[in-house]
């Protein structure tokens, strides 16, 4: 058996998925399995992934959906879902064992540093880590990882199209706290670039705010996109 599964669901990531896959080499050479799971890209994502990974699937379009198929098929005592604009630190299997095993936690989180010229995303960074820390709820930007034994006890994650994080993060709190290691991975900051910073703070701000007043995510998501 695998001591850690790592899976990426990609959506149109030809630009950059290789250079994410690529380093997660190392990774797979300490016996780490890398699955990748399509959600119907329409460029050459799957293409250029088939090389550098050890299973590649393909799964109805959601993150969520994409999740719970690369856990299916998973053999790692350990999952780490990894976002395709997402690189791990190094050695990240060992700090994550080594930190499961010795806490007695069964999930948890890294830091995440927001990669881009501007410097506001350092502190958009370092507010989502300090918010994490604070309430116990990750974001997929911070890699979140859990036993796999623990992940199907709760169900895997809820399927819904936004927000789906939060709600992983909610049942898994149910059972410990997250383990929010300070080694950080370091995620692309186009999201907030593109869109804008301050709007996109605004916008997320705004959805979370209506997702814990009980609007349906089906409706945030269409805000959202």
């Amino acid at each position: 058996m695998k001591h850690l599964s790592i899976i990426v669901p990609t959506l149109n990531e030809a630009e950059r998925i290789e250079h994410t896959l690529s380093a997660l080499q190392e990774l797979r050479f300490h016996g780490a399995e890398v699955i990748v799971v399509d959600g119907g890209s329409r460029d050459d994502t799957v293409a250029l992934a088939v090389p550098w990974v050890d299973r590649l699937l393909h799964s109805p379009c959601g993150r969520a959906n994409q999740m719970n198929a690369g856990a299916a098929a998973a053999e790692g005592e350990v999952l780490l879902f990894l976002h395709a604009d997402t690189l791990l630190p190094s050695r990240a299997d060992r700090l994550i064992l080594a930190a499961l095993t010795k806490s007695g936690q069964v999930w948890g989180r890294f830091d995440v540093h927001i990669a881009g010229r501007p410097g506001m995303l350092r502190l958009i960074a370092h507010m989502m880590n300090w918010r994490s820390r604070l309430t116990g709820i990750a974001t997929g930007d911070q890699a979140m990882f859990v036993r796999r034994d623990v992940f199907a006890e709760i169900g895997g994650v809820p399927e819904q199209p936004l927000m789906e994080d939060i709600e992983l993060s909610v049942l898994l709190k149910r059972i410990s706290p997250p383990l929010c290691l300070r080694s950080t991975v370091v995620t692309s900051g186009r999201r907030w670039e593109t869109r804008g910073i301050w709007r996109t703070i605004l916008l997320m701000w705004l959805l979370r705010l209506a997702y814990f007043l009980g609007v349906p995510p089906e409706v945030l998501a269409r805000c959202y996109r």
